[in-house]
């Protein structure tokens, strides 16, 4: 029977939940530049919470991008919903103007210049962790040694850097899960480094290899075993004696192989090929895979013995979309390592980065920001220093509408189109486009205002108007900067 706790929302008392964790819902800050004053979380009090530049908002945010009542979130009809109040800049969900907007678990909502990720329960246990990497160990949730280690993030990396401490010195077995390019590697490097082993790391790719190659790459050979066998070898698993040995790819391991390494850590002893002799070793295993190895035990591509050998402890690596709030930390951390060390991210670049999905991960990031630095030698970096699948992605950020009828992206598939669900009564949506909007439809249209006009389905008359309530000159815009369009529209009304 676990601990009985009870959580509290703000000032409203949540029941007391047995081996439930929290169950508070809120947001977490992913970015804002006035970091550093505004909190890292900020749970509901009570059914509603309102965002917006006056104090007396649940969360004000000192953006003069953001309106004096900007947006209200609210509980109702099962769920969290957030509805714009008819502001300046608009209220964006995951990329998209929303009017209203049932939330799901991890959708990145920005007000204003002010980035926010949804989180539907578990709220209380980020309060501790600001994006810039300071920890208030007042209100930190996970117990940790102190110890410096090279994993980089927030709440999600400190909970598996406890488990790391907590493991390290054992002799468990562990099978660390995760995505491409996720850090599986950097987390079997320091279990062994916190694991006080006096012997050498070492790694195979169970996927480069198969047949012969991999079993004599694991247990060694003798001369003449085999053709091309022209030298005793000594085997990875006997070279990582009383070490680590790191089996990256595990799941695609031939299963013949599965059963003689399954042998080598039952009996703790190997075999060479074409040997006769059994030699000791003292290791520990750490496998590391991106494939479900149950449904691969189901399917008979995995051996179950070996597997439940493996597993005595697992680990599981979230994907980067699955984090954002580790974006800044990380993007600081990267320009410093490869030579940008002053460098502070701008609010469009770390728009950037928080709106792709990083679908190869902490690795992909790290390269872009490589190439974004080796590009922008002196200077800040900007969105056209990242790679072009990046810039690709925020260039549909934030249109109007959908790209083609009855298009809605897969992401929100399962839940009420945004812009097709009706405002509640006391949410009201504005008639004319902010400034940001119209600047984004120059932009995009390379200051045509024809074109503008057509997607606003107004006279070209109407958006000079706009244009001139905000002082933005469609000039600034224009690709083709000696073509002009007419001034008698200007002057018109």
């Amino acid at each position: 029977m676990g601990e009985r706790r009870e959580w509290t929302t703000a000032s409203v008392p949540a029941k007391p939940v047995i081996d439930a964790g929290d169950p508070t819902a809120g947001f977490v800050l992913v970015f804002s530049r006035d970091f550093e004053v505004l909190p890292a979380a900020v749970s509901f009090a009570g059914d509603a919470l309102t965002v917006g530049r006056e104090p007396d908002n649940t969360l004000p945010l000192p953006d003069g991008s953001v309106s004096r009542y900007h947006a209200r979130f609210e509980r109702r009809d099962g769920g969290v919903w957030v509805g714009d109040l008819g502001s300046t800049n608009g209220t964006i969900v995951n990329g998209r103007y929303v009017m209203e907007a049932l939330l799901a678990d991890g959708d990145l909502v920005r007000i204003g210049d002010t980035l926010l990720k949804f989180v539907a329960r578990d709220l209380m246990s980020y309060r501790a962790y600001r994006i810039d990497g300071a920890v208030d160990d007042a209100v930190r949730p996970v117990p940790r040694s102190g110890g410096q280690v090279e994993l980089i993030g927030g709440l999600q990396i400190d909970r598996i850097v406890s488990d790391i401490e907590k493991i390290a010195a054992s002799d468990l077995s562990v099978v660390i899960r995760g995505e491409s390019g996720t850090g599986k590697e950097l987390v079997a490097r320091e279990l062994h480094r916190l694991s006080g082993r006096r012997g050498a790391f070492q790694a195979i790719n169970c996927g480069a290899l198969h047949g012969n190659l991999i079993e004599s790459e694991l247990f060694g050979h003798k001369r003449g075993s085999f053709s091309g066998a022209v030298a005793d070898k000594v085997g990875i698993v006997k070279a990582a004696d009383h070490g680590t040995l790191f089996l990256d790819e595990i799941g695609e391991m031939p299963v013949e192989s599965q059963v003689k390494l399954l042998r080598v850590i039952q009996e703790r002893e190997v075999q060479p090929i074409g040997g006769t002799q059994t030699e000791r070793v003292d290791v520990r295993f750490v496998a590391a895979t991106n494939r479900d190895l149950n449904r691969e035990v189901e399917r008979g591509k995995f051996r179950p013995d070996l597997f439940a050998r493996l597993n005595e402890f697992s680990i599981e690596l979230p994907p980067l979309r699955q984090r954002k709030e580790d974006a800044y930390l990380l993007t600081r951390h990267f320009l410093a390592k490869h030579g940008k060390p002053a460098t502070v991210p701008s609010f469009t670049l770390m728009l950037a980065i928080t709106h792709y999905d990083w679908p190869y991960n902490v690795r992909e990031l790290e390269s872009a920001l490589r190439r974004a630095a080796a590009l922008c030698p002196h200077g800040a970096i900007d969105v056209a220093h990242l790679p072009d699948v990046v810039q690709q992605a925020l260039r549909t950020y934030a249109n109007r509408g959908p790209a083609k009828p009855g298009y809605v992206p897969e992401a929100e598939a399962t839940r009420v189109a945004v812009a097709a669900v009706p405002a509640a009564p006391r949410i009201t949506r504005r008639s004319v486009p902010s400034a940001e909007e119209l600047r984004e439809a120059l932009a995009r249209t390379g200051g045509n205002i024809s074109a503008i006009a057509r997607e606003y389905n107004k006279d070209r008359v109407q958006i000079h108007r706009w244009l001139r309530r905000y002082a933005i000159d469609p000039a600034e815009y224009r690709t083709e900067p000696g073509i002009e369009e007419p001034d008698e529209d200007r002057d018109r009304g």
